[in-house]
């Protein structure tokens, strides 16, 4: 240091000292709240019963978090959740944090990313404190029992997962709830669109509805429906509810980009847009969902596009996963088994709809980019879970999971089961 010229010396000091103050006043900057009040939380709180069983939920806001931690966790994409289980029933029930959400953090986690440099007492502080505030499992019987689990951000409405396991019993509850402090962005928004009510034709029988299916948009378009562009390989069918929590438990998250809105489907942009990304926030695969008009036995049906960015998992985290990649039917199967795992699939059958085109004539996307296909659709149709492998109804339509003819056959019409 003695070779620096004297400016340059009192600079690097000067630097040096206010770095020292900084770590030095951050480890008081934290102290526990003097009393952890829940009531604005218990007055917005959503509750639902079942099988004799009660739960209230609530998610913080950025004051609730700071009158109860000490600190807005927001602000490191933490979204504590607060939840109450009353267990009215014979047994001990456990709280399955990953069911809430798979990539959830511990309060230990959570502590960490509070903690002051050189603040050893400060920081043991804030990791007891959390520690008290998590919620413990399990719930004995005749008990309630109240405490935080801390997610992933969502925007706008979050849809939250809580299961309840016994012995040889799951309770499961999905519920909407309010995002506080949340800005209106139609990108985060759950299902904006609705129809008016005589709109919508109720397929009552898998026949008609086979049918109905089938004679859908192939693929969606540009704004002016002039340009062909993504296909549309899967329809969604069943509640929002059950449907939602099915995404949620496979990692499933809202995430509209820009180039999503460039894709049309009767005329408007994706109601809804899903992504699961890979590690260290590489882009995976995706889903765009349109409301249809039409309903099977009450329940709505969306048609969907599923696909994967080129380079997948492997592509530059820069890069806006805008192009699709090339085979996707492998992400419409890759979909359809994580749905497998979900816990909620009821039934799974393929219908025609969307055209074969073989490897050697792809066809090309609105950005230029190509893709090949066998022309199925994959129908999921969703129930409340726990649902096992076993439970899943193979329909009789086009036997995707028996030998089939090669791809270039011509799509055929029928629509018996």
């Amino acid at each position: 240091m003695s070779g620096l010229p004297p400016l340059q010396r009192v600079l690097k000091n000067l630097a040096g000292s206010v770095a020292l103050a900084l770590i030095f006043s951050s480890c008081a900057n934290w102290t526990a709240p003097a009393a952890i009040d829940d009531a604005p939380l218990r007055e917005r709180a959503v509750s639902a019963t079942k099988q004799n069983t009660r739960i209230s939920v609530a998610v913080l806001g950025s004051d609730d978090s700071k009158r109860m931690f000490g600190a807005d966790l927001t602000r490191s994409n933490v979204q504590p959740v607060w939840i109450e289980v009353e267990n009215r029933s014979s047994q001990a029930l456990w709280l399955l944090h990953s069911g809430t959400d798979p990539n959830y953090f511990s309060p230990l986690e959570v502590a960490w990313s509070m903690h002051t440099l050189l603040g050893r007492a400060t920081n043991d502080s804030i990791d007891s404190h959390l520690n008290k505030l998590g919620f413990r499992s399990p719930v004995p019987p005749g008990e309630t029992r109240t405490g935080i689990l801390f997610t992933n951000l969502d925007r706008q409405i979050k849809l939250v997962n809580v299961d309840l396991l016994g012995n040889r019993t799951l309770i499961p509850f999905s519920l909407f709830l309010p995002v506080p402090d949340d800005v209106v962005d139609p990108r985060f928004t759950l299902t904006p669109f609705q129809y008016p009510e005589a709109v919508f034709t109720d397929y009552r029988d898998l026949v008609s509805l086979r049918a109905a299916l089938e004679r859908m948009p192939c693929c969606a378009t540009d704004e002016h429906a002039t340009t062909t562009a993504d296909p549309l390989n899967v329809i969604v069918i069943g509640t929002l509810g059950d449907i939602g929590a099915a995404m949620v438990r496979r990692s499933y998250r809202r995430d509209m980009r820009k180039h999503d809105m460039a894709q049309r489907v009767f005329g408007r942009m994706p109601d809804v847009v899903l992504r699961k990304e890979a590690g260290a926030g590489a882009p995976s695969t995706s889903l765009r969902a349109w409301l249809a008009p039409v309903r099977f036995n009450g329940d709505a049906v969306y048609l969907v596009q599923v696909g994967r960015p080129v380079g997948g998992r492997f592509a530059h985290l820069d890069a806006d996963g805008g192009t699709l990649h090339e085979d996707i039917d492998e992400a419409r199967n890759f979909l359809v088994q994580d749905m497998m795992y979900s816990g909620g699939l009821a039934k799974l059958g393929f219908v025609y709809g969307v055209g074969p085109a073989s490897q050697e004539h792809p066809r090309t996307t609105l950005d230029g980019g190509r893709y090949y296909t066998d022309g199925l659709r994959a129908v999921m149709f969703f129930a409340t879970r726990p649902l096992s492998f076993s439970n899943v109804d193979i329909l009789d339509w086009v036997p995707y999971l028996e030998q089939r003819e090669p791809t270039a056959r011509k799509e055929s019409g029928d629509a018996g089961e």
